[in-house]
């Protein structure tokens, strides 16, 4: 699916959504109820969108319709980075993106998506799950009265669109980049200057010079969005995001008044969802990159060393900056994230890493 029509299609679906339901009060009836999921990605996005919809159709029919959740796209309800304001407001019961999104209202959330050099998704599972982030995110959300769960995994993300090759930090000063949470602030301190966008704003900024450069995820959801067409240089991997989880968000006291069955439910069907979106962009990432150098010409290339070292360096600035924070909830936040991922990358770096090192290395079928 090009580009237009995928974007023609979502315009066309949510409009006659917009028509029907726009802030219509949730059903109840014989006991069963109707949740909304306003959610930042376009209609059928691949990966998040269609991801977001598949964890909506489940605990529907998890729970026999007892619970039944109606989603709505970036700008059928509201914009989408709007999404988790229509929850704080009462507007929406669910919100699906990304916490960085939200990183003006606490910096702390930005460690519960992705953080420059830092976790991969398997080892943000297991803080979040095992080491103490769950109930840290949770005191951060109670301030808003909403509650967060883990909801779907990109993996490594790609680095990201450029016009022009980069050949160090000096091609970086004054680039207009579009790139959100703390890995925007390292670009920031690369020389870029930056600014976030929702998925179905970027490719007009591009077009139309506002941005120079563009990274959202990867190539499954980039193909779809048609980056490809403006610039031609992808830049892999992303050491900002090297591993992405997206959230539910849900009110907190609305979720506190289901049934314990109800409430298991959309918890293990987060759990459960986070993995399948794991495995979709893991069988679909691949042969979107495929696709978009064999059609349509886009030059895969590595950061130089240089960016990378620079990049460690400034991310190792923030990282101190934000651990010697006068908000008690952002160190906090921060103090668990270190002391975690000193606990989880021992695996990584000591027995998974050295295995994908080996396997390159030795084995080809």
């Amino acid at each position: 699916m090009d580009r237009r029509s995928f974007f023609r299609q979502a315009g066309a679906a949510g409009a006659g959504a917009i028509a029907a339901t726009t802030l219509a009060a949730p059903a109840i009836a014989q006991g069963n109820q109707t949740w909304r999921m306003v959610t930042t990605w376009p209609k059928n996005f691949p990966g998040m969108g269609v991801g977001a919809q598949r964890l909506a159709d489940r605990i529907t029919a998890a729970s026999g319709g007892r619970l039944t959740i109606q989603v709505y796209s970036a700008g059928e309800l509201v914009p989408g980075l709007q999404a988790l304001d229509a929850v704080i407001d009462g507007n929406a019961e669910m919100s699906h993106g990304a916490a960085y999104y939200w990183q003006n209202k606490s910096t702390g959330l930005s460690f519960f998506t992705g953080v420059p050099y830092g976790m991969t998704s398997r080892e943000l599972t297991g803080w979040v799950r095992y080491l103490g982030g769950q109930e840290i995110w949770d005191e951060i959300y109670d301030q808003f009265g909403v509650q967060g769960f883990l909801s779907g995994d990109t993996g490594t993300q790609a680095g990201g669109w450029f016009r022009n090759e980069l050949t160090g930090v000096a091609d970086i000063q004054g680039l207009r980049f579009r790139t959100p949470g703390l890995g925007g602030q390292v670009w920031q301190k690369l020389g870029a200057s930056v600014t976030n966008l929702a998925a179905g704003e970027i490719f007009q900024a591009l077009q139309s010079g506002t941005l120079d450069a563009a990274e959202f995820v990867g190539p499954y959801n980039d193909l779809a969005l048609g980056f490809y067409q403006i610039a031609k240089n992808y830049y892999f991997p992303s050491f900002i995001e090297p591993g992405l989880a997206t959230e539910l968000v849900v009110d907190k006291a609305k979720y506190q008044a289901l049934p314990a069955d109800l409430q298991a439910i959309i918890k293990d069907v987060c759990q459960a969802e986070y993995d399948s979106v794991a495995a979709d962009f893991a069988a679909n990432d691949p042969r979107a990159l495929q696709t978009l150098v064999n059609d349509h010409g886009v030059k895969v290339l590595q950061f130089p060393d240089e960016i990378l070292e620079a990049g460690a360096v400034a991310a190792k600035e923030i990282f101190q900056g934000l651990l010697d924070s006068s908000d008690p909830l952002t160190k906090k936040t921060a103090e668990s994230f270190v002391s975690a991922f000193n606990i989880v990358r021992q695996k990584t770096d000591g027995t998974d890493s050295l295995f994908v090192q080996a396997r390159e290395k030795y084995f080809h079928l």
